[in-house]
């Protein structure tokens, strides 16, 4: 298929994570606050942004001063309550913000920059400001905005969205009617799901990920309680199990783009220290792009005298550039078994057949990430970090995260990837 522009921001890692799965059909791959000759002005409010996000999100820790701060920093990206269905096309605070910063021509730039190359190329984004910078500055050709959140906020749809020709690719039925709430012409959504990697799924026939879910279920289900009860269904949909899985029990924790609670990390590892040595589970700590994350997880090790099994029962996944650390980290959940991390864009990675204990979100749209996952039953939320070889043993013995694995392939949608590719050929046509 002909080429487009792939656009994100390198603000955490969720519109990055976003872009990565399309990345070899882009033309090229743009960071629209940290590309090649960005004019300083635009660069600075970008930074502004971001260094103000991650300032409050570890200033959120401070007990009481911290989660007021963070409540009002919340307040301007907060979703309101679905129910009762009513028009929300009033724009908020935020939007008529960024719009006057358009006005005095933050992204044009950008937008010109990409005309003089390209003007005929679609614009695939996967934030919402360079999408309504490329409108605003009269882009001439198709736009195109992937939501990477379960449920958004009004920040989501343009100034004038019933005006607006941004095409809609969303993960699920919820941001499909809420866009229309938001006034976002229904012609111009698209039902797609999220763009999960390719690698981790294969062809549209599923066969990586099927075979991978084979030996995960291995693992989650080491009793055959699940499997006693919906042997029917696993068969149908997946075949013959093999005899054992090719891992051991295997677990990831995903730190956030900021460092968000890697204390939790270090708890996974000072609870499950003897089930570590013993070789009977596998800890993989994903500190992502962040050397003082990786560090801070090199201490713990030390601390607890566990070095020895770095490398064999524990492994940590750094790499200085983001791309690097993407490729290591999907290649990472062929063998994962549970995925622990706070419900962000991950959130969507439950349909690759991997269940989520969900840690304690962090701003409105996790939380609605988090109803999103408990609502489907591909998650479940942590208990105490501090028993988790008591109540994790107890999952696994009972089934439930088998049942959440075996829940997040059947109902969560797997070829979102697939189907946004397609959608785009359609209108190169």
């Amino acid at each position: 298929m002909e080429k487009f522009w792939l656009i994100s921001v390198n603000m955490g890692y969720g519109h990055q994570r976003t872009a990565f799965p399309l990345r070899n059909f882009a033309k090229e791959w743009i960071q629209a606050n940290d590309y090649e000759e960005i004019p300083k002005r635009d660069r600075d409010i970008w930074e502004w942004s971001r260094k103000g996000y991650e300032f409050i999100s570890r200033f959120k820790k401070i007990p009481l001063l911290g989660d007021f701060a963070f409540s009002v920093f919340d307040f301007f990206q907060r979703i309101y309550y679905f129910y009762p269905k009513r028009d929300l096309s009033q724009p908020n605070f935020a939007i008529e913000r960024q719009y006057s910063l358009f006005k005095s021509g933050w992204g044009k730039h950008l937008i010109e920059n990409l005309k003089s190359k390209n003007a005929n190329l679609p614009i695939v984004s996967t934030f919402f400001t360079p999408a309504f910078m490329a409108e605003y500055f009269d882009y001439p050709g198709e736009i195109f905005l992937i939501v990477c959140d379960a449920d958004v906020s009004r920040s989501w749809a343009p100034l004038k969205p019933k005006e607006s020709k941004i095409k809609y690719f969303v993960p699920n039925e919820r941001v499909f009617e809420r866009l229309q709430l938001y006034g976002v012409k229904k012609e111009n959504i698209f039902l797609t799901g999220y763009p999960l990697p390719i690698e981790n799924i294969g062809s549209e026939n599923m066969e990586i990920l099927k075979e991978d879910l084979k030996f995960r279920l291995l693992n989650l289900d080491p009793d055959f309680v699940y499997f006693s009860k919906y042997r029917e269904l696993i068969l149908s949909k997946l075949g013959n199990l093999p005899e054992k899985s090719d891992h051991p029990l295997t677990i990831l924790f995903s730190v956030g783009g900021v460092g968000a609670q890697k204390e939790i990390g270090a708890k996974i590892l000072w609870r499950l220290k003897e089930k570590i040595k013993e070789k009977k589970v596998k800890v993989i700590l994903s500190a992502g792009i962040k050397k003082w994350v990786k560090d801070y997880f090199l201490n713990c090790i030390k601390y607890l005298k566990i070095e020895k099994f770095l490398g064999e029962s524990i492994e940590i996944i750094f790499e200085e550039k983001i791309e690097d650390y993407f490729e290591k980290f999907n290649k990472a959940l062929r063998k994962t078994d549970i995925l622990w991390t706070k419900p962000s864009e991950l959130s969507f990675y439950s349909a690759l057949g991997i269940p989520i204990i969900i840690a304690p979100p962090i701003g409105s749209q996790e939380e609605f990430n988090m109803r999103y996952l408990l609502k489907s039953g591909f998650g479940i939320f942590q208990e105490n970090p501090d028993y988790l070889e008591q109540w994790l043993f107890d999952w696994l013995r009972k089934g439930y995260l088998a049942e959440a694995a075996m829940q997040g392939f059947v109902e969560g949608e797997k070829l979102g990837t697939f189907k946004i590719l397609e959608t785009i050929k359609k209108f190169l046509k």
